[in-house]
């Protein structure tokens, strides 16, 4: 690795974790030098060990806790610490959320050179029992198991306390077992709703009142309850986006990108705003059951439902040569951000004011702050940040941005 070097004379030493990295690992100084430690708690002091040196920074092993910090807590499972999924079960989940919500806002200065970005509103969720969506690795012949922290090594698993309870009832009755020509799957819980990738993958369920389709093995957000949260307030930003006195005479345009099983397309067409909604889908599979969805939420409200144009492309693709005004977009990438040709596009359609509010789902403060600067620049205002805690115990975050633009 670049700019790496082990650490010859394993020095040790004592210092105060000051707040937690975004890999969840707490943060200390020594000798004007940032170290990352796993498993420490802001305030912790706590004598460590070098591992690595990098050009400004370090990694270091947890030796021993000289003075525990009142952040501290118990752990709930027995295999905390060794699996890879929560890495802070350590950490009370009030403290979980005040560092995670600092991170986003620090990518924002750090990143995106903001000098005052917006407060962080915080949509918590409840710290155990909130994961619907499990991936689980074959451990041995036919048990299900999780892989241990930055290993290939799997840890059998007879519960999870993060995860929903009708996996956790599945796993007790010995119902969770890997597809024969499978080492890892996913399984879906969710009120009536249980889904597993090789057996019985597709189903549908049921959010907010509305029923959608879905499959184990496509991609679906994990914790439904904060999902519908976000639905909640992206609906809401929607309808305010194209009402008032500066709505256009005719019902205006709307886009979901990224949209995967289109999700927020399905409670947009419904909403009786929109002419029609653009969504774009790369992966075929999950295009497949976004048709379904958004033709099913046009049955409920038959007459009134914007009509729904699918496009199995890029964003790249779909946005290059595309001139159509739109009132409102909805976009949520994978950790990769927003790709080169779709935020020049956005960054187009701001300079021209032709889309006065773009909605921005994020699961990497690191890329939205990117992606924000060169939307802010091109004409775009940061009006509105979120943090919507879909996986308590993990250092994982996931945000609203919402960018708006006067009307010409």
């Amino acid at each position: 690795m670049k700019n790496k070097r082990r650490n010859e004379t394993n020095e040790v030493f004592t210092s105060q974790v000051e707040r937690i990295a975004s890999n969840g690992a707490g943060i200390l100084t020594h000798n004007g030098q940032k170290f990352f430690v796993h498993k420490t708690a802001p305030l912790d002091r706590v004598t460590v060990r070098v591992q690595e040196l990098h050009k400004g920074w370090g990694t270091a092993e947890a030796l021993r806790i000289e003075e525990r910090s009142p952040f501290r807590t118990s752990c709930v499972c027995p295999l905390a610490g060794r699996c890879g999924g929560c890495s802070l079960q350590h950490l009370a989940y009030e403290k979980q959320v005040e560092e995670k919500a600092a991170i986003l806002r620090e990518s924002f200065v750090r990143i995106g050179g903001f000098k005052e970005p917006p407060a962080v509103r915080i949509r918590r969720s409840k710290g155990f029992g909130y994961r619907n969506r499990v991936q689980f690795h074959r451990f041995k012949s036919s048990l299900p198991g999780f892989k241990v922290k930055q290993s290939d090594e799997i840890l059998q698993v007879d519960a999870c306390p993060v995860a929903d309870e009708g996996i956790n009832n599945a796993l007790a009755g010995k119902k969770i077992t890997p597809p024969v020509e499978k080492d890892r799957w996913t399984v879906y819980s969710y009120k009536d709703t249980f889904l597993m990738e090789g057996k019985n993958e597709r189903g549908s369920v049921v959010l907010l009142d509305k029923r959608l389709a879905l499959d184990a093995g496509v991609f679906f957000q994990s914790n439904a309850s904060a999902l519908e949260t976000l639905i909640k307030d992206m609906v809401s930003i929607a309808e305010e986006a194209v009402s008032g006195d500066s709505a256009p005479p005719q019902a205006p345009l709307a886009a979901d990108v990224y949209c995967g099983v289109g999700t927020f397309a399905a409670f947009l067409r419904d909403l009786g705003c929109f002419e029609s909604i653009d969504l774009v889908e790369e992966n075929k599979a999950a295009l497949s059951l976004a048709r379904d969805n958004i033709n099913a939420a046009g049955a409920i409200n038959a007459g009134r439902g914007a009509r729904g144009n699918c496009h199995a492309v890029s964003a790249d693709a779909w946005a290059r040569g595309n001139k159509n005004r739109y009132g409102f977009i909805i976009a949520d990438p994978p950790r990769e951000g927003l790709s080169q040709g779709m935020r020049a596009w956005l960054c187009a359609q701001g300079a021209s004011q032709n889309t006065p509010v773009f909605a921005y789902v994020s699961c990497n403060p690191a890329t939205l702050a990117r992606d924000s600067k060169a939307l802010v620049k091109s004409g775009y205002a940061l009006s509105s940040l979120v943090f919507y805690d879909f996986y308590p115990q993990t250092p994982h975050i996931e945000s609203l941005a919402i960018f708006q633009r006067s009307r010409l």
